[in-house]
């Protein structure tokens, strides 16, 4: 039985999800948790003070080509294989069902380490907004809690209305963002250069750090297939979400960083980066737009933030929810709520932020970074984790996408889909994850090497191999279940089929 044929086949009342997406919802969940406002005032001006080079903007173009390649095969693959674990389902078709139960788990850390690694920065800019301007001091971590409970809400009601909410966020960020570019190369103080976008500016030593800080700002994009039980057609909806996301984060973000360099004025910039950070973007808009248009960014990166923690935490969710289905993990993590959403799967991952937020506040209590603790701990440890993670995972979607179609001796689209592209994205991703363990310190602001620098790879790669431990167990232990292993609705359709 073809897995296609299976999800439509099943009671859709008691196995799918009402498939309610389309292209541009799926869309708007991928941009959100790349955060526009976010990557430009945070992710960019970080690399330029970090790094030195004024060849962001081109590492973007660049990088977007390279998940454009891969996204190549993940699209491909996404039109045979439907499921809500949509790395878990690949590896475990592609490769093996071990691999694919050590990939679930590594996308199940690192969804969650991004997701509330987020909340760090996401306390830090509300209660600095707070404080600038009603003259309280709010503690980082009570707007957090406040936020966790407004996510929480979202991730148990229909998915197409965190769609509707990200949607408009998303659409106001952009707005915000396209402003400040149009801005910045209006005054341009020294002139529109295209140096940024020249490939001597970025390929020099320091070229490593800046494909790294880089990587993190698509990081979401490859959320598309875990929507696909709920895209209304998600052999057209997912291919085409993930094509149009890819390529309007990489020109968006490429555009937007070499506006910054022109705005600020290339000699200036690295030094203004530095001193500056994130308001680097909200003092240049006051300064030439005035207060109110900056209070209004301001409030849209805490808004930013907001979707970017909504997406991820709708993909932990569906991960939960899909491994559950399959028993790899405790069936009732299967359980939806009256909507369709992964009821558990979402409360379970709420419960993983609470309990993470007030470990590091209790740790920070008293801490002698003060307000930027937050920040530099739970915000940067997390989320480059997070990053490092997926990117491995990537690419080896890349190898599992060669595998599954050499294994059913199909061509989707041509060997380009099934073999070429996918290979060369598989070399690409390894380089760009070599180079993010290379520049691992450098990513979490240290000049040498600490316990954080191997406890956060831990993060990732103990799960991983936790998981193909555990499957390796399960085929001796069920063998039925593990037969089912990575094939979602087919392997449900079937195991309750079983029991009548």
């Amino acid at each position: 039985m073809s897995i296609e044929t299976s999800s439509h086949s099943a009671d859709t009342s008691t196995h799918t999800p009402h498939r309610r997406l389309g292209v541009a919802s799926v869309t708007m969940m991928i941009i959100a948790a790349s955060a526009p406002l976010t990557v430009l005032a945070g992710g960019v001006t970080t690399t330029f003070a970090v790094t030195g080079l004024l060849g962001v903007p081109l590492s973007f173009l660049l990088l977007g080509g390279v998940l454009a390649v891969f996204a190549v095969g993940y699209a491909a693959m996404s039109r045979h294989v439907t499921n809500a674990g949509a790395f878990y389902a690949y590896v475990a078709q592609g490769i093996s069902r071990p691999a694919g139960v050590g990939a679930s788990l590594v996308a199940l850390m690192s969804y969650n380490l991004m997701q509330v690694g987020i909340y760090g920065l996401f306390g830090f800019t509300v209660s600095s907004l707070v404080s600038e301007r009603f003259g309280i001091d709010v503690p980082w971590w009570i707007p957090v809690l406040a936020c966790i409970a407004v996510v929480a809400v979202l991730g148990v009601n229909r998915v197409d209305l965190s769609a509707k909410v990200l949607g408009a966020l998303v659409a106001l960020e952009f707005l915000v963002v396209i402003v400040y570019d149009v801005v910045s190369f209006a005054v341009a103080p020294e002139g529109v250069s295209a140096e940024p976008l020249s490939p001597a500016s970025l390929f020099v030593p320091g070229v490593g750090a800046v494909l790294s800080f880089g990587i993190a700002a698509f990081m979401g994009f490859e959320s598309a297939a875990i929507y696909g039980e709920e895209a209304k057609d998600p052999h057209r909806t997912i291919p085409r979400a993930t094509y149009t996301a890819v390529g309007i984060i990489a020109v968006f973000y490429g555009v937007s960083s070499w506006a910054m360099a022109v705005g600020t004025g290339p000699s200036q910039l690295f030094d203004i980066a530095g001193k500056q950070g994130p308001d680097l973007v909200f003092s240049f808009l006051g300064s030439h737009l005035g207060t109110i248009v900056a209070d209004i960014a301001q409030l849209l990166f805490c808004t930013s933030l907001f979707a970017a923690l909504v997406s991820f935490h709708n993909a932990v969710a569906r991960y939960f929810f899909s491994l559950g289905r399959e028993r790899v993990l405790p069936a009732w993590l299967e359980a939806r709520s009256r909507h369709g959403a992964p009821k558990a799967g979402s409360l379970v991952q709420t419960g993983i932020a609470v309990v993470v937020v007030a470990a590091f506040a209790l740790a920070g209590s008293g801490s002698d970074l003060g307000p930027l603790y937050p920040v530099l701990t739970l915000f940067t440890w997390l989320t480059n984790a997070g990053a490092m993670g997926l990117v491995l995972l990537m690419a080896i979607v890349s190898v599992s996408v060669v595998g599954f179609f050499r294994r059913r001796r199909v061509l989707a689209g041509g060997a380009w889909s099934a073999v070429v592209a996918p290979s060369i994205g598989a070399v690409a991703l390894a380089v760009v994850f070599g180079l993010i363990v290379a520049n691992f310190d450098v990513l979490l602001g240290q000049t040498e090497t600490t316990p954080v620098s191997f406890v956060l790879p831990a993060l990732i790669i103990v799960p991983g191999i936790a998981g193909i431990l555990w499957a390796l167990r399960l085929r001796q232990r069920d063998p039925e279940l593990y037969r089912r292993i990575g094939h979602g609705e087919e392997g449900a359709l079937a195991h309750h089929l079983g029991e009548e």
